[in-house]
């Protein structure tokens, strides 16, 4: 298969391949300037700042942009071949097979397939509150029974209950780590324990999708030795690509072929363009470096002045914030719409709990500047 994919690129002599026999270091050296200049560029001060959907305000990377525009001409044609290529690419970042892995159209297809595979026995699912639910629409129209289980003290995903709530009906259990909308995070040994105790007729979802913005290691090596297992992986955050739409699911052999069956177009529902900028993403690691630390930055700032507001914030390992406006004076979501801001809403009554996104540093700034 590898020798194919090498084949093929070298026959049609992409612009990708060209990114891929450049000297990497030099280009990616270059990609924080790179990304400053094009944000700098294409921000546009009558435009609203957009702080609600954990988009990552630096991206694509230039090596991303790079093969969007080599590419361009190339998306008359299907090429069917260049999902090779990118599966490939990912099995070899994540250290685990060709036949792991599965394309999606961002991991949000990847959860509707689950959902499918799932809903296909009568029973329920169990899901942290509040978590990333936008997605289980699906499993709610299929008759599927929704059990919610409410976090800890300290806003994090409650595994102890989230395994109690788990019995012989339970057809699908989902973890989101770091989870949305808190920005807390499970530590790898809890997860492992949790998979490892889950019985093997329930299917459980770790969507990682924030998890390029920790220190922590995928679950991506427990697939080969559980069946029932999961990990949804997305380039919509770090690697900027939430409009190009691709994401992918690893999992056990077996799980991905069941999973295939119900992709109509198995590996092939994201564009040409999407596929070749995910594999230019890859290779940027110094663009995924200086997100990482530019997200830091302006997460710690918003976090001290949210805190001189007194909203009490809860301890972000992502690119979003959870806070709570129940000691905040003042009209908060009119003041986000006075000052043409959009973030979300509240997640929580009880506390008043919110979540932003942090954007850039100067993005930040006009927020607190509004809230002030």
């Amino acid at each position: 298969m590898r020798l194919h994919r090498r084949s093929w690129i070298k026959q049609i002599g992409m612009g990708i391949a060209g990114i891929g026999l450049s000297p990497i270091s030099l280009q990616a050296a270059e990609s924080l300037q790179e990304t400053k200049n094009a944000f700098i560029q294409t921000g546009d001060p009558n435009q609203p700042i957009i702080l609600r959907s954990n988009e990552n305000p630096y991206g694509p990377s230039p090596l991303a942009r790079k093969a969007f525009s080599d590419n361009l001409t190339q998306s008359n044609r299907y090429h069917w071949e260049i999902a090779s290529a990118l599966i490939s690419d990912l099995a070899d970042r994540q250290n685990v097979k060709y036949e792991n892995i599965l394309l999606g159209a961002g991991s949000t297809e990847i959860l509707d397939l689950v959902s499918k595979f799932a809903a296909a026995r009568p029973g329920g699912y169990v899901i942290a509150d509040p978590s990333y639910g936008y997605w289980t629409s699906t499993l709610d129209h299929l008759g599927m029974k929704k059990i919610k289980v409410p976090l800890d003290a300290g806003k994090s995903i409650d595994l102890k209950a989230m395994t109690a709530a788990i019995d012989t009906t339970t057809r699908l259990v989902y973890i989101c780590n770091p989870n949305n909308p808190t920005g807390t995070l499970l530590k790898r040994e809890a997860l492992v324990d949790f998979v490892t105790s889950v019985p093997a007729t329930t299917t459980v979802v770790v969507d990682e999708a924030y998890l390029e913005y920790t220190v922590e290691h995928s679950l991506a090596d427990l697939v080969s030795n559980h069946a029932n297992l999961v990990i949804a992986k997305t380039f919509s955050k770090i690697y900027g690509l939430a409009g190009a739409r691709i994401g992918y699911a690893i999992a056990h052999k077996e799980m991905i072929q069941q999973l295939s069956g119900l992709q109509s177009n198995t590996n092939n529902s994201t564009s040409l363009l999407s596929k070749v900028a995910a594999i230019a993403s890859l290779k940027d690691h110094q663009f995924v470096s200086d997100c990482q630390a530019l997200n830091e930055k302006a997460r710690s700032y918003t976090a001290i002045e949210l805190q001189k507001l007194n909203c009490r914030c809860i301890p972000s390992h992502t690119n979003f914030m959870y806070f709570s406006l129940a000691g905040y004076p003042k009209d908060f979501f009119q003041l986000l719409k006075d000052n043409d801001i959009q973030g979300t809403a509240i997640y929580e009554e009880q506390g008043k709990w919110t979540r932003i996104t942090i954007g850039t540093l100067k993005e930040m700034q006009q927020f607190i500047g509004a809230l002030k």
